[in-house]
């Protein structure tokens, strides 16, 4: 019995469209994807650096895949309850992750226990970013430079305080290498998260703090926050006119941090690929680049396996940064 026209129809369009799409018709996971809306969580509040440029590669992604890609804050416990809820999803791509240097190199490292294992429970797809670490003070601090700083608190010995996103962060770390450096002594004051530390900041509870330049530009730019050095082993391009802290007399102070895409151990690798692709074109498209090179952070775009790389070897530096600022495994 011969099929109707009408059915003979159907199956001559099937058959095109899987000659059309070879992904399709080998019936690959992933070869519609996203066909619904992706969502990427970040283990930090809204409107810190790592929000703002992940909201800006999210409507990109929106724009290119023609689904809506949003973007889901879930703060707190130093990115543990973000990342920790990441793992519980289903790896099918849907539900990815922006994580930073915290969560998934010094973490392992600051915790005796944790729910979550950086390369047993995740999938590197890309790095995304390098951003720049700034030391900022209050404006009524009387310093205008890190070496002024260091003589002010050794005037001052105990009586300056300075500034984390919590215990074990990347920020925390930064200001006990300086004051291991410098020989100054100085308390930590630890806060919620990255927005609550610059809060605590331009309120004058902390006197120093090393912060994301991207979420510390407005603060400078608005007198609110005086900006004395930049972390990294050159000058910033975003602040060229300000020095490093090695040019201010203490080589051993370098520090940078880094955000990227993760995605739930056992999500496809097409999947890992589009997404890598996909959000590499966009970070590395001008007018995002500039952007995002204008408030200190620098696009990246890795493959999978050069970011795999890169957080193994960053995990292993901040090891070594956590024994020195005696908290390693201290929680």
């Amino acid at each position: 019995m011969k099929p109707s026209r009408g059915i003979a129809s159907l199956l001559v369009a099937a058959l095109a469209a899987l000659a059309a799409d070879p992904a399709a018709a080998q019936g690959k996971p992933g070869a519609d994807f996203p066909n619904r809306t992706v969502r990427i969580v970040i283990p930090q509040a809204a409107g810190s650096g790592i929000d703002i440029m992940t909201r800006l590669v999210a409507q990109k992604l929106t724009e290119s895949w023609g689904q809506q890609v949003i973007v889901d804050n879930r703060p707190g416990a130093n990115g543990i309850i973000g990342i920790e809820a990441v793992t519980k999803t289903k790896p099918d791509g849907y539900t990815l992750c922006m994580a930073f240097t915290s969560v998934l190199a010094i973490n392992p490292h600051i915790y005796k226990t944790l729910p979550y294992d950086t390369f047993r429970d995740f999938t590197p797809i890309s790095q995304a970013v390098t951003n720049t670490i700034v030391l900022i003070v209050h404006p009524t601090l009387p310093a205008r430079s890190v070496k002024e700083l260091v003589a002010l608190a050794k005037s001052r010995p105990g009586q300056l305080n300075f500034g984390s996103f919590g215990i074990g962060n990347v920020s925390h770390l930064a200001g006990e290498l300086l004051r291991v450096e410098s020989g100054i002594r100085m308390e930590h004051v630890p806060s919620k998260g990255e927005t609550a530390a610059l809060t605590s900041l331009i309120s004058g509870e902390v006197a120093l703090l090393f912060a994301v330049s991207s979420s510390a530009t407005p603060h400078i730019k608005s007198g609110r926050a005086r900006l004395l050095a930049t972390g990294g082993e050159k000058r910033a391009p975003a602040w060229p006119d300000t020095p490093t802290v090695i040019e201010a007399g203490f080589p051993n102070v370098t520090v940078t941090g880094w955000n990227g895409f993760v995605a739930p151990a056992g999500t496809p690798p097409e999947i890992i690929q589009k997404v890598q692709a996909d959000s590499a074109r966009h970070l590395l498209a001008p007018d995002l680049r500039d952007r995002l090179t204008a408030i200190g952070a620098d696009p990246v775009g890795s493959t999978p396996a050069q970011f795999a790389a890169f957080i193994k070897a960053e995990a292993e530096k901040w090891e070594r940064a956590a024994k020195a600022a005696n908290v390693y495994k201290s929680q």
